[in-house]
Parts: structure tokens; C-alpha cells; sequence
């Protein structure tokens, strides 16, 4: 399994676009990616134009179908826009323990 988070910050007046572009990018995921195992966005409360992405992949292919995906595509044509703060900060962990 490969376990991924994505931070970013937004501008202030996308913020609702970037949330309804995710609401329709999780449901693709849903639908259209198997080896993607867990998908979660979370909007900061204290600074809603934060947000951050969980993602478990089963595996390497599956993250590069992922990536390569058409669903990413439309995603990011929506939020690369507004980003504030420079790009998406993409981070790679490894399970250590977990309650599930």
C-alpha cells in the first residue's frame, strides 16, 4: 500500500468552487479507480482555504493511474488556478500503526 497526503492553500473567493471540483473529483475516484483504497479530503477550520488529501493506493500502478487519470486532469484545471503559496505539497508515508 502507498499512503499519500496532498496540502494546499487556495484562494479565498475559489474556495467553494475548489470544494465542489473535490465533491466531484471523490466521486470519480470512486467510481473509476479501483487501486485507490481510500480517498478523503479535509478543509482546515480555522483557515477554510486550506485543505489536505488521504489517499491509500493498493499499489505503484495504481497511484500512476491515478496520476495520469482524466479525473486529475479536470481537477486540477480547476484548483492549479487559485493555488496560493506555490504547488501542491505531495508527501509518501509508511503505516506505522493504525486502530482499523
Amino acid at each position: 500500500m502507498i499512503y499519500q497526503t496532498d496540502h494546499y492553500r487556495v484562494k479565498a473567493d475559489a474556495v467553494d468552487r475548489v470544494k465542489h471540483a473535490i465533491s466531484e473529483f471523490v466521486a470519480y475516484v470512486r467510481d473509476h479507480e479501483a487501486g485507490t483504497k481510500f480517498y478523503a479530503s479535509w478543509q482546515e477550520i480555522k483557515d477554510p482555504t486550506r485543505f489536505v488529501h488521504l489517499f491509500i493506493f493498493e499499489n505503484e500502478e495504481a497511484q500512476a493511474a491515478h496520476g495520469k487519470s482524466k479525473g486529475v486532469r479536470r481537477f486540477e484545471s480547476v484548483y492549479v488556478p487559485e493555488l496560493l503559496d506555490g504547488p501542491v505539497i505531495f508527501t509518501i508515508f509508511q503505516q506505522v500503526a493504525t486502530n482499523s
